[in-house]
């Protein structure tokens, strides 16, 4: 009887040892790496503390196990191993090597998160071709959106994350009314009369100063295509008339030496392209602007620097992939053109003639501006369709959007409202 009791209990503990922890890799053995930051987010959102293993795996996530947990990727058909004692203790000491580039960082609460889009005030087709939206809602990370009005009205303080639609910040509704409906035009204008504005151009300054304001306080900011360009031009250009005839009047013929470079995040010495609905180009931050190349070609990739884990963590947490190339894609601001980014800056990703993903910091805030799109998009002129992520579950464009999602659940600060 003694020995079958001794069998059983030496059973159980071998069970426990089995099941330690849950290990989720990010390297190409994942079968869902987008999948696999929602499970990350969710167990965030419910109070459970995550590791994310840096640069060990393709940035590898860490839990405690449980059978829920376990089944949870059984769900989401996440691959996931399943850590002994031992093999948990290897796993740290591994890391904790001082001559490996690695580290763990421990992800504590889930982010607020907000999605600054016109879906907001009336239909459009961003809703199914903006790439944040879809990864987000992909990966079944919970969301909001706003739009300007929730801006003015000052409800940014509610949110931790917020990103930043493809806009035009400059209040040419993207220099293309093809692309923004008369629909969309009514009811930026009727935002504007509400909050007492004359022009749409003078509200979505007033935006992009109080997100200013948001990210300094502590916030984070994600932007990508038009939206990053767009927002640094509206704040060089405040006060400033760089809207041709559409507003009602024309450009300030001096607006160009006008310009204040000191108010931007990430662009400085930038040239203004004011002539109307040029092109649908803003200025020549975009380093796609009059050119014809291919973007889409499958031939075209940016790489990822390689960032110290242990003392540039933030970078480092922010280019976690299981590739250091990433195919390249178009969007109405495609890259960076490098002689227009400041020397603050810091480049994440980038090609011998622009810069793809920057990163900076802004009083107790962070921002992250990436070029392009979608990152599974392809070239070539008509109508964007909607990307399926179902077919690209491991894009590695796409998991740059969700490191930033992350971010914010690594610090420890207390965000100022």
């Amino acid at each position: 009887m003694l020995k079958r009791f001794l069998l059983l209990v030496l059973v159980l503990v071998s069970h426990i040892g089995l099941a330690n922890q849950i290990l989720v890799p990010m390297d190409n053995t994942q079968t869902n790496h987008l999948k696999a930051y929602g499970l990350a987010y969710m167990l965030l959102k419910g109070e459970i503390d995550v590791d994310w293993l840096l640069n060990y795996r393709g940035g590898s996530f860490k839990v405690a196990y449980s059978k829920s947990i376990e089944n949870e990727c059984k769900l989401r058909a996440i691959s996931y191993e399943v850590l002994s004692e031992s093999a948990n203790t290897q796993i740290v000491s591994q890391i904790s090597d001082p001559n490996v580039n690695m580290d763990v960082i421990k992800l504590h609460k889930a982010a607020k998160i907000a999605v600054y889009s016109p879906i907001k005030i009336s239909p459009s087709e961003f809703e199914n071709t903006d790439a944040v939206l879809l990864v987000l809602k992909y990966a079944e990370i919970p969301f909001e959106v706003i739009y300007d009005e929730e801006i003015l009205k000052g409800d940014l303080p509610k949110y931790d994350w917020l990103h930043l639609h493809h806009e035009d910040f400059t209040g040419q509704f993207g220099k293309s009314l093809r692309r923004t409906t008369p629909a969309d035009v009514k009811a930026q204008e009727a935002i504007a009369s509400r909050f007492g504005f004359a022009k749409v151009p003078q509200m979505k300054l007033a935006v992009a100063k109080a997100i200013k304001e948001f990210c300094a306080g502590g916030g984070f900011l994600f932007a990508m295509c038009s939206g990053a360009e767009t927002f640094d031009i509206a704040l060089a250009a405040e006060g400033i008339d760089i809207v041709d005839n559409m507003d009602g009047d024309g450009v300030d013929p001096d607006a160009q030496s006008k310009l204040d470079f000191e108010k931007t995040f990430a662009f400085q010495n930038f040239k203004l392209q004011l002539d109307e609905y040029e092109g649908m180009t803003f200025s020549d931050i975009n380093s796609s602007a009059g050119r014809f190349r291919n973007w889409g070609d499958d031939g075209a990739y940016f790489s990822l620097f390689d960032f110290s884990a242990k003392w540039d963590v933030i970078p480092a947490m922010l280019v976690q992939n299981h590739e250091h190339l990433v195919r390249e894609f178009m969007g109405q601001t495609t890259a960076f053109s490098k002689h227009t980014v400041k020397p603050s800056v810091l480049v994440m990703g980038t090609t011998p003639s622009s810069d793809r993903y920057i990163y900076g910091e802004l009083g107790r805030g962070q921002w992250t501006f990436y070029g392009g799109h979608d990152p599974e998009g392809r070239g070539g002129g008509g109508r964007r369709m909607p990307t399926d992520l179902n077919l690209y579950p491991n894009s590695p464009g796409y998991r740059l959007i969700l490191n930033n999602v992350l971010f914010p659940s690594a610090r420890k600060k207390k965000r100022k409202t």
